[in-house]
């Protein structure tokens, strides 16, 4: 697994990321999602399985699940899957805090 820092520190994540919502990052040729619920961060593929919107786009609700803006497909930020069985999961991927920023694990 390769780990890249996407943020310097909690701090910035904080001010760029807003409590239970979402943004995109782009990580080489991948698009993923980044988002906070609570105070914890989690990344997802951001190309929604079922119709390809953007999720970064999307919303996230009280129970921890990014909210598709096109059909209002639910998915687990933390397991990737979707609330209803509706079409395939999300790849989700690994959220480190360290002393010296946020990275997110990427397998090779």
């Amino acid at each position: 697994m390769k780990w890249y820092k996407v943020f310097d520190s909690e701090a910035a994540a904080d001010q760029a990321i807003q409590p239970q919502s979402a943004i995109l990052l782009q990580i080489g040729d991948k698009r993923l999602c980044m988002g906070r619920h609570n105070d914890s961060y989690f990344v997802t593929d951001d190309k929604c399985p079922h119709n390809g919107e953007s999720l970064s786009k999307g919303k996230v609700n009280y129970l921890g699940e990014i909210i598709c803006p096109w059909h209002n497909y639910r998915f687990s930020l933390k397991h990737g899957s979707e609330c209803e069985n509706r079409t395939h999961d999300l790849t989700t991927y690994s959220v480190e805090i360290r002393e010296d920023g946020i990275f997110v694990g990427i397998s090779d």
